[in-house]
């Protein structure tokens, strides 16, 4: 993504998320539920009332149910394409629309139904909206169909990708990242020892120790993880957004790096290394059967050897269909913000701001 449309969708981010805390100090609402000052609101899923839902459209990443070429034409204006999932045809429309037009896109299975005569449709259909998962996909005798099947077997296989794949050189370059090592030899021993994912080989200490400015405010690594394709699709935009998002907050970074075949707790070797007072750590998320490229950021005031997760803090789903890259690497950075402030991360982040919004309502 271009650099300037980065700088300038995270200045608004920031923008937006200090406005909401400023509105949120002077005028609590009574009638909506308190929200922590600068927290991604998040759709809940339970409450099904209409007006709820408005604000939370999905971003279409394929391409509508039965779109024609001429409208498809039609859309093409430079402009992102938003798809309401509630308005899609009913099963039948699609079946007729499909046997006429040869030409036309096949939805996705998951805003369809397989089932040919569902004992009640209109529930079955109100489930489908709700959730991505494979219901009411059908089946044929005491089988899956063959559709059903073979998506399944790609998604399966995207997730073996993923988890086997690794970071192109040339992404890593490009965002000015060097490599270090774990004590993993290989991508067996890295599933099968989490343990020397953990830690960090004695070369990889030297080049860190030499390269790596010491005692900054905040560190930033990158590691696929169980992902190369969480680093391939999104590090570059969270990562740009994350820089921009400290520096307009006045707060110092140093040297960013990549590790190959990290796991969350070599953090707490970096940080005996480096001294930091946060890290922020962007790994690729264990992939699934609906996505296999999200990515991960884990964050953690000065840890050490012996940090236990309870002080770590995460966002997480942050890819195309889950929190929005460039939104995530700007709200980072007003993460880091509250845990420079406090001096504290996690729970005890939790605890100290309850205990300064309860003296302050006093």
């Amino acid at each position: 993504m271009n650099e300037g449309l980065i700088e300038t969708i995270t200045t608004i981010i920031l923008e937006k998320i200090n406005s909401r805390q400023d509105v949120s100090a002077a005028a609590p609402s009574k009638e909506t539920p308190k929200q922590a000052d600068g927290m991604v609101k998040v759709w809940n899923h339970l409450q099904s009332a209409p007006e709820s839902r408005e604000s939370y459209p999905l971003v279409q990443t394929a391409l509508p149910p039965i779109l024609s070429p001429q409208k498809l034409q039609r859309d093409q204006g430079g402009k992102v394409n938003i798809w309401d999932h509630r308005t899609f045809p009913e099963p039948s429309e699609e079946k007729e629309s499909l046997v006429n037009q040869h030409d036309e896109v096949l939805p996705e299975l998951q805003t369809r139904l397989g089932i040919d005569e569902p004992h009640n449709k209109e529930e079955l259909l109100h489930l489908v909206r709700k959730t991505p998962a494979r219901i009411g996909i059908g089946r044929a005798g005491l089988r899956p169909k063959t559709e059903v099947w073979l998506k399944f077997r790609l998604d399966h296989a995207a997730a073996v990708d993923a988890v086997y794949g690794e970071v192109s050189p040339e992404l890593l370059k490009s965002l000015d990242l060097f490599t270090v090592e774990t004590r993993v030899s290989d991508k067996e021993e890295y599933i099968r020892r989490p343990d020397l994912g953990r830690r960090l080989s004695d070369e990889a200490i030297q080049t860190i120790s030499n390269r790596c400015e010491m005692e900054p405010q905040v560190q930033i690594i990158v590691s696929n993880g169980l992902s190369a394709q969480a680093i391939e699709k999104n590090a570059e935009d969270v990562l740009l957004s994350l820089q921009q998002s400290l520096k307009s907050l006045g707060l110092r970074y140093g040297t960013p790096f990549y590790i190959q075949k990290g796991r969350v707790a070599v953090m707490d070797e970096v940080g005996e290394l480096l001294r930091p007072e946060v890290i922020v750590f962007l790994i690729g998320e264990r992939p699934g059967l609906l996505s296999a490229e999200s990515l991960s950021a884990y964050m953690c005031y000065k840890p050490r050897k012996g940090t236990i997760e309870a002080e770590r803090m995460v966002i997480s789903n942050i890819h195309s269909g889950g929190i929005p890259p460039v939104e995530a690497g700007a709200y980072l950075g007003s993460v880091v913000e509250k845990m420079v402030k406090y001096k504290a991360s996690g729970i005890s982040l939790v605890q100290k701001e309850a205990s300064v919004s309860d003296a302050g309502q006093n």
